[in-house]
């Protein structure tokens, strides 16, 4: 059915159907179709419309780089990735296309990613519609990193799209003046959508990970290993603004994981900090002399938290939405 919209998509754009035939073109066009092919499921007049909007968004990317393929002796992987992303524009559902399409705004690279993204991870349209209402494509790989000095050129791409910036704690529930331990254990508890936002390959290995050298004793805050890269991931959660000092606890977290935890089997470790806002030059300079992969990234709660003495003297969101549909 896939291919059935992209091909009647492309004869309508193609031939300009919709602009010879004025106004009713596709009430006649899925009338006619209705009856042709004695199939009344999906012939409706917005499905098709949807057509010409399925092949508009995403036969640019594909047609360009298509005659530019055909000139090649050896493919190169920037175009099997291609071919790639076209098969995967046929195996997720037409709603989810549809959803994308509202939302996207014409932009195809954007709505490529959202469609690789359903498919790597299974979302159903709900998840797909949460996800579409932030800008996740946006913060995807936009940490600040020092990768590209500290990991081989096909790993440090990896690891950079594995990083967003800013992180969204939007299910953090959280007092306007909240502690760094309240944070962490919000991050914890709700560990199921901590590991959503952080993205998929993310395992949670220890919160509090105790690591002891000749007696001393350390404790990293999150500790994570990414599944996709062979590596952990230590992440360092602060509830201030960055500072020089956070990169160097974080190196010598990374350095200790390196040494004490990691196999022949595993790549050497990455720091992430995630901290409540950062300066960017500072934390330029601060990754610039260090030898340690590491990103840093800022984090999002949903909105401006109440004061205390106003904590659940409001309806919650479900009571909202119960409200509503009544």
């Amino acid at each position: 059915m896939l291919k059935f919209y992209w091909s009647v998509g492309k004869d309508i754009v193609e031939r300009q159907f919709d602009n010879k035939y004025g106004s009713h073109f596709y009430e006649n066009l899925s009338r006619d179709l209705s009856t042709a092919l004695n199939n009344k499921k999906g012939m409706a007049p917005t499905s098709l419309r949807y057509a010409k909007y399925f092949y508009t968004l995403y036969s640019p990317l594909f047609e360009n780089h298509r005659h530019d393929a055909e000139n090649l002796v050896k493919p190169i992987p920037i175009y099997r990735q291609v071919a790639e992303d076209f098969e995967l524009l046929f195996c997720i559902p037409w709603t989810h296309h549809q959803k994308i399409i509202d939302k996207v705004k014409g932009n195809s690279q954007k709505a490529i990613f959202f469609v690789r993204k359903t498919w790597e991870n299974q979302w159903g349209r709900g998840l797909l519609m949460n996800f579409l209402d932030t800008d996740l494509f946006e913060r995807q790989g936009a940490a600040q990193t020092n990768f590209q000095t500290t990991l081989p050129a096909v790993e440090s791409d990896l690891a950079q799209q594995l990083l967003k910036d800013p992180y969204h704690f939007y299910f953090a529930q959280l007092k306007e003046s909240y502690s760094e331990k309240e944070l962490k254990d919000e991050l914890t508890n709700k560990l199921s959508q901590f590991l959503l936002e952080l993205g998929k390959g993310f395992s949670f290995v220890g919160r509090e990970y105790r690591l002891s050298v000749n007696g001393k004793d350390k404790y990293i805050d999150l500790l994570f290993y990414i599944i996709p890269l062979h590596r952990y991931c230590v992440i360092e959660v602060k509830a201030t603004e960055f500072d020089f000092q956070d990169i160097g606890q974080l190196a010598g977290y990374t350095a200790m994981v390196d040494d004490l935890l990691n196999t022949e089997q595993d790549n050497p470790s990455i720091g992430l900090l995630i901290c409540k806002e950062k300066n960017v030059v500072l934390a330029h300079y601060a990754l610039s002399r260090v030898n340690v992969p590491i990103g840093i990234s800022e984090y999002e709660l949903e909105r401006q938290q109440l004061p205390e003495e106003l904590q659940g003297s409001l309806p919650s969101v479900e009571e909202i939405e119960n409200g509503l549909n009544k």
